[in-house]
């Protein structure tokens, strides 16, 4: 596999098409697989999610998959969540009580209480308030967002990025080499693609 390599991973819950084309639009070598020794020999990879938490871990968990992506999440190598994706980095969800989640960073993931519309939906401006290698030129963004829950992380540090929707959202976490976005990067324009592009050349 060429070093540059990206390995979206496929576990039947994934916008792969929309992150697909994204890598392709910057130049990125992206390959969409579902199997475990591919994702395990993946100099980078990708999780994508669409649709409900414990929907996505029990089907990653009947695909046999789980212990490659906690391989890929401990290896050191650049990991990406997108949207649901990040929120399975977490203990668990108040969408899917009982269902564990991935684990790798400790907080649940909870309803937003807000007084607009949810989901929340559409465009909204990030601040950038830890520093992340993927948001170095972030800060006052607009990205694309489609959720009705976000991330509260048991150590706010891990917090990269967050936006105001009535209330204070986490819209991006990340430490070492394990970075998530909770909007589309895909799916914003020219300030997501820069995102995806500074993963793409990301070195560790």
């Amino acid at each position: 596999m060429d070093k540059d390599t990206i390995v979206i991973i496929d576990y039947g819950r994934g916008n792969l098409h929309s992150v697909y084309n994204g890598l392709l639009k910057i130049g990125a070598s992206p390959v969409v697989s579902g199997d475990p020794k591919v994702i395990e020999a993946a100099p980078k990879v990708i999780l994508p999610g669409v649709g409900s938490f414990g929907d996505c871990m029990d089907t990653m968990r009947g695909r046999g998959l789980e212990e490659a992506v906690q391989q890929a999440l401990h290896s050191g190598k650049p990991f990406l969540g997108i949207c649901l994706g990040e929120q399975l980095l977490f203990e668990g969800s108040e969408e899917a009580p009982g269902v564990k989640g991935l684990g790798y960073f400790k907080g649940q993931v909870k309803k937003i209480v807000t007084e607009y519309k949810i989901p929340h939906m559409g465009w909204n401006r990030i601040t950038t308030v830890n520093p992340s290698p993927l948001l170095q030129d972030a800060d006052g963004k607009y990205v694309y967002f489609v959720h009705s829950f976000h991330a509260v992380p048991e150590d706010p540090s891990i917090i990269t990025s967050v936006c105001d929707y009535g209330t204070r959202i986490t819209a991006s976490v990340g430490q070492g080499s394990v970075q998530g976005f909770q909007f589309h990067p895909e799916k914003s324009s020219f300030a997501g693609l820069a995102m995806l592009k500074a993963f793409k050349e990301w070195k560790l």
